[in-house]
């Protein structure tokens, strides 16, 4: 009778273990682009589950069940406006990936701030690439193909996720060993993609200012630096997206078709931002079109029903 309770213990306790988050370091020692932070500049957590002042980024890894997993994994850059991390509802969606035998990895990454990095404007970036090389050089440990790696971004981390997908041939950070910093595929949640002055932009302004000169707003418009190295790319958005226009969506997905990359795009009629995994106006799930997308274009294994 013991060993039979302590066997369902074990049981409860495996359960309850699988899916908690693991916690990666990006840098172990010195932290590249940085500044000594303040005493008073400690990260905070409010009580909405948003996260400021990140001076030690790091990625919480949810890995699959073994007998579902597909050697697939993806970086997940939660959005904020460049201010804020929203990371919950990033954890949300992790946790869809693991039904479909999909790792996946929560990125917290730095906020751009004069305080603590000498230039604001690339601290972001540089932990978004330095995920990427993470998740390639210890793949094998978990048990993950590095050659299906893929970054996801929401709203500014959608910014974040293009940036990396088309600027990876132009590291901000050391890479001694050449690890490719190239994502395999993209999925963009109603991302910022154009640093347009005409359009106003909280996440534009956090990450380079009110007066950057042209150079920068160009180097940070990714729909302008579209190639036919760019990753293949999944895109979802809300037509009445009164925080991050459609038009960001529509300039990345019609750049990509010009340049021949594989790209498919939803755009809901209503929704507006933030919606998350669940679409209130619509009885359409973005997440299984983006599950069937992966299957497509031959980054999931062809293994009848993973977990739907």
């Amino acid at each position: 009778m013991k060993k039979a309770i302590l066997l369902i213990i074990f049981v409860l306790f495996i359960g309850n273990a699988y899916g908690q988050g693991q916690v990666i370091a990006l840098y172990e020692k010195d932290i590249p682009n940085s500044k000594k932070a303040p005493a008073s500049f400690m990260e905070l957590r409010d009580s909405s589950g948003l996260i400021s002042n990140v001076t030690h980024p790091n990625l919480t890894g949810y890995f699959p069940e073994k007998n579902r997993a597909t050697g697939v994994a993806v970086i997940i850059c939660p959005g904020g406006g460049y201010s804020v991390l929203a990371v919950d509802g990033c954890v949300e969606v992790a946790r869809e990936f693991n039904k479909i035998g999909v790792a996946a990895f929560v990125l917290k990454y730095r906020l751009p701030n004069d305080t603590i990095m000498v230039d604001k404007s690339i601290g972001p970036l540089q932990d978004a690439q330095k995920a990427i090389m993470t998740v390639r050089q210890r793949a094998a440990e978990w048990g993950i193909d590095p050659h299906k790696i893929g970054l996801m971004g929401i709203s500014a981390g959608g910014h974040l996720a293009s940036t990396a997908g088309t600027h990876f041939d132009k590291p901000v950070i050391k890479n001694k060993g050449q690890i490719s910093l190239r994502p395999d595929f993209m999925m963009l949640i109603y991302p910022v993609i154009v640093f347009d002055l005409s359009i106003a932009s909280g996440t534009r302004e956090s990450l380079i200012g009110k007066t950057a000169p042209a150079a920068t707003l160009n180097f940070f418009s990714n729909d302008k630096h579209v190639t036919g190295n760019t990753p293949p790319t999944f895109l979802v958005h809300a037509a009445d997206d009164d925080v991050v226009p459609v038009k960001n969506s529509l300039l990345f997905f019609n750049a990509l078709l010009n340049a021949k990359v594989p790209a498919e795009m939803h755009i809901f009629q209503a929704g507006g931002h933030g919606f998350g995994l669940e679409n209130p106006k619509s009885k359409n799930k973005w997440f299984d079109w983006c599950r069937n997308w992966l299957d497509e274009n031959g980054f999931l294994k062809a293994v009848a029903e993973i977990a739907r």
